[in-house]
C-alpha cells in the first residue's frame, strides 16, 4: 500500500511544476505583448506636462499617469492584434502569431485598458478627460488604419503630445502653457516612429539620418534659455512655495545647468545607434536605433521638466531610465 500511495502521490509535483511552467509562460507572453519595459517611458509625459503648466505633481497628476499607462498598454495590445497577420510572416515569435495569446484576448485587453484609462482621466477632472478622449481615439486610429499610411508617424507623435498635455490638464486644468513641450516631445516621437517603419526589413538610411538631425535640433531647442515667464510662471516666481518641497523651485542658473546636462544625456542616448543605422540600415541596427529612440524619451521628458524648473521631478523621471534599460534587456520594447 505504501508503494501504491507513493506512486499515486508522485505525479503531483510534476503536475504542479507543469502548472507553474504554464503560468510563467503565460506571464512572459503578456509581458512581451504589452512591452512592459516601455512603460518606464510613460510617467514622464504627465510629469513633464504638469511642470510645463507651472505646477508640481498632485494626486490628479498620479491619476493622469495611471490613465496614460492604461492607454499606452491598450495601444500595445491593439497594435499586435491589428498586425497579427503581418507578424505571422515577419515576426512569428510574437505572442499572437505563435499562439501563446489568443487574438480575442488581446482585443479584449485593449478595450478594457482603454475604458480604464478614460475612467481614470474622468476621475482627474473634465479637462483631463477632454484630452484623454482624443488621445484614446488617436491610439485606435493609428493601430487600426493610420499605421501603414504616411500619416502614421504624425499620429503617433500626436498621441505623445496629447499624453503630455494630459498631465497639464489633470494637474492645473490648463494645457496652453504645456503646448511647446508637447510639440517637442511629439516631434521626437514622430522621428522615432518614422525609423520604426523599416525595422522589420531594413531600408533607406534617410529615416535614421533625419532622426539624428531631429535629435540635434531638439537638443539645441530644449537646452536654450527660455524666454520671459508667462503670467502663471511670474506669479509662481513671485510667491514660491515654502517648506520641505521648496527645493523643486531652484534658481534659474541651477535649472539651466541641469537642463543642459539632461539634454546632453538625451542626445547621447540616440547618437551612436542612429549613426550606425544610417551607415547600415539593416533590421538589427534599425531595431537598435528604434529602441534607443524609445529609451531617449525619458531624458527628453526630464529635460523638458528641468527646463520648466521642476528639478526634483526631473531627477525622478531620470531615475526611470536605468530601470527601463535593465528590463529592456529581458523583453524587447519594439
Amino acid at each position: 500500500m505504501g508503494d501504491t500511495a507513493a506512486a499515486t502521490a508522485a505525479p503531483h509535483p510534476r503536475t504542479g511544476g507543469s502548472a507553474r511552467h504554464r503560468a510563467r509562460a503565460r506571464t512572459r507572453a503578456w509581458t512581451e505583448l504589452l512591452r512592459l519595459p516601455a512603460l518606464f517611458t510613460v510617467p514622464g509625459d504627465a510629469l513633464a506636462g504638469a511642470a510645463a503648466a507651472g505646477a508640481r505633481p498632485t494626486p490628479r497628476t498620479l491619476l493622469a499617469i495611471a490613465s496614460s499607462l492604461c492607454l499606452y498598454e491598450a495601444g500595445m495590445a491593439l497594435n499586435d492584434w491589428a498586425d497579427r497577420d503581418v507578424d505571422a510572416v515577419e515576426r512569428p515569435h510574437r505572442p499572437l502569431p505563435s499562439g501563446r495569446i489568443r487574438p480575442a484576448a488581446a482585443l479584449t485587453a485593449a478595450g478594457a485598458l482603454t475604458g480604464a484609462g478614460l475612467a481614470l482621466a474622468a476621475r482627474a477632472g473634465r479637462p483631463a478627460l477632454a484630452v484623454a478622449a482624443p488621445l484614446a481615439a488617436t491610439v485606435w486610429a493609428y493601430d487600426l488604419g493610420l499605421k501603414r499610411t504616411p500619416a502614421g508617424p504624425l499620429a503617433m507623435g500626436t498621441a505623445r503630445s496629447l499624453d503630455l498635455l494630459l498631465g497639464g490638464a489633470a494637474t492645473t486644468g490648463r494645457t496652453r502653457e504645456a503646448l511647446p513641450s508637447a510639440a517637442l516631445l511629439g516631434t521626437h516621437t514622430l522621428a522615432v516612429t518614422t525609423v520604426s517603419r523599416q525595422e522589420a526589413q531594413g531600408g533607406s538610411p534617410l529615416p535614421p539620418l533625419a532622426a539624428l538631425a531631429t535629435t540635434a535640433l531638439l537638443t539645441r531647442v530644449v537646452t536654450r534659455r527660455p524666454g520671459p515667464p508667462t503670467d502663471g510662471r511670474r506669479k509662481a516666481a513671485a510667491h514660491p512655495p515654502t517648506g520641505p518641497r521648496a527645493g523643486g523651485w531652484p534658481d534659474p542658473e541651477s535649472a539651466a545647468l541641469l537642463t543642459t546636462a539632461l539634454g546632453v544625456a538625451y542626445a547621447t542616448t540616440t547618437a551612436r545607434p542612429y549613426v550606425y543605422a544610417t551607415l547600415n540600415p539593416s533590421p538589427p541596427l534599425t531595431q537598435r536605433a528604434v529602441g534607443a529612440g524609445i529609451r531617449a524619451t525619458i531624458p527628453l521628458q526630464a529635460t523638458l521638466t528641468a527646463r520648466s524648473r521642476g528639478t526634483a521631478t526631473a531627477l525622478l523621471i531620470t531615475a526611470l531610465a536605468p530601470l527601463g534599460a535593465r528590463f529592456a534587456k529581458k523583453v524587447s520594447v519594439t
